[in-house]
């Protein structure tokens, strides 16, 4: 008995060290103007549940105790009486998709926005871009909050990290909050690069040969390395 005590109190512990660090990514979002107002939502995996940013939230302004938790195998709520984030069933099939993945970010970056009203596609066009997102997948335009949405986009996360939502934003999974977030950071950044370049014409992007050699470069694996909080 006391044994499980302890192993419980130590769940209980990493879970509310989950919850502090969604807090402090969910800051760092609406700092880095990512989402405004009560837009975007982003989730993290504990074992067998997620915990999600509650419904009508601006994400700065949700506490550690806030964050909902949600089974993912039934998408029951199991912990607190606030609403999860409407899009609840997109967070729900992209960690049942991927089951590696610990952090799902979806923001309103607006040059990611601004990139899906008049293109459908991102190309990897420097280094950083490709080593720490690599391709960028891109789903159309559909009804969010939808299980079409949320079907849609499970199906792309199965071949990229970062998926571009036609006129609505930008959903990207790591296996941690710190790589998730970072990956919005490039993805936005290169979003923007990509619509300054092409307002002059038409950019030019790196190739596949020259992703390839990014991606084999030791100094490139171990930045990876420490992203991923691996030694």
């Amino acid at each position: 008995m006391e044994h499980s005590g302890k192993h419980a109190g130590m769940a209980s512990d990493e879970a509310a060290a989950v919850r502090r660090e969604l807090s402090v990514y969910a800051r760092k979002t609406v700092a880095a103007r990512l989402v405004v107002g009560p837009g975007g939502n982003i989730s993290a995996r504990f074992g067998d549940k997620m915990y999600l940013s509650p419904s009508g939230f601006a994400l700065d302004e949700v506490e550690p105790e806030q964050w909902v938790e949600v089974d993912i195998a039934t998408g029951t709520v199991t912990d607190n009486g606030w609403r999860p984030s409407s899009e609840v069933l997109m967070h729900l099939e992209l960690y049942r998709a991927n089951p590696d993945i610990r952090a799902v970010v979806h923001t309103h970056p607006p040059y990611c926005i601004a990139l899906t009203l008049v293109a459908d596609e991102l190309p990897v066009m420097f280094p950083d871009q490709a080593a720490l997102v690599g391709k960028t997948a891109y789903v159309p335009y559909v009804l969010p909050t939808t299980a079409k949405m949320a079907e849609m986009v499970a199906a792309a996360s199965r071949n990229a990290s970062t998926i571009l939502l036609g006129n609505h934003g930008l959903v990207a999974l790591g296996r941690n909050l710190r790589e998730a977030y970072y990956r919005t950071e490039v993805v936005e950044e290169s979003a923007k690069i990509w619509l300054i370049a092409a307002s002059v014409r038409k950019p030019r992007v790196l190739t596949d040969e020259e992703v390839a050699e990014i991606a084999s470069l030791e100094t490139e694996a171990y930045r990876i390395r420490l992203l991923q909080n691996l030694k």
